[in-house]
């Protein structure tokens, strides 16, 4: 009888050498030089990440995208927008892969994440910094159906991986009275929130199969923020 197949392995400890040393050298003759080290090392692996979910993804949600194409796709660019920021450096410290809803073609859309950084490893779910109109519906949400928020992030398995994070308002916002239960979550500028992960969770065989299972606890608050703005979940 044949054995079963080994849990795969996406990403090794060079991922994160990698990225260690284009922090301590980020420019771009280094990068050039070490061209092969980054397809190899992180941008071949990290696309076999994405084909591998996406099998998993289906069965979380159909409608969001696993995208392995090496630009546009779910894989983020390694190269920064300087063009209108004082911080010159050519690259990203980080690598991140957004695995977002097929209604959005941003960041700024519902979908799930992960961050690999040395010593800074995460999975995040929601929706990061939507526009304002996005906004209201969210909010309209909540006051119309306060409960939807327990709902959304006060499941058991939920709470004992996921902490809510983001950035918020130091006022409540116009319109919305400042002593409704939820002040403080209708002044969040962000619905997400953050699973931390270790890199020896994250180069493990078998990491896409935990990346899915956090994906699909999480997915109560992406459930929540895609109804609330008229998405399919």
């Amino acid at each position: 009888m044949p054995k079963p197949d080994a849990p795969k392995r996406h990403f090794t400890p060079a991922l994160f050498q990698f990225m260690r040393d284009l922090e301590a050298n980020n420019n771009r003759d280094w990068f050039a030089v070490n061209k092969e080290r980054y397809l190899a090392d992180l941008r071949d692996p990290a696309l076999d990440f994405v084909v591998d979910f996406g099998s998993r993804l289906v069965k979380i949600s159909p409608n969001f995208l696993a995208d392995p194409r090496p630009n546009g796709g779910a894989l983020f660019r390694i190269y920064r927008d300087i063009r209108f920021s004082k911080d010159k450096r050519p690259y990203k410290d980080h690598t991140g892969l957004h695995f977002r809803h097929q209604a959005g073609e941003s960041a700024h859309t519902p979908g799930f994440y992960l961050h690999l950084q040395p010593g800074n490893c995460f999975v995040g779910v929601g929706l990061w910094r939507p526009d304002n109109p996005t906004l209201k519906l969210i909010r309209d949400a909540l006051v119309t159906d306060p409960g939807l928020w327990k709902k959304a992030v006060g499941g058991k398995k939920f709470r004992e991986v996921f902490q809510v994070s983001g950035e918020s308002l130091k006022r409540p916002p116009k319109g919305y009275e400042a002593d409704h239960p939820l002040i403080e979550i209708l002044k969040m500028k962000d619905f997400t929130a953050f699973a931390p992960l270790t890199q020896k969770q994250v180069t493990a065989p078998g990491f896409v199969d935990e990346f899915a299972d956090l994906c699909r606890v999480g997915g109560a608050l992406v459930k929540f923020v895609c109804e609330a703005i008229g998405q399919p979940y």
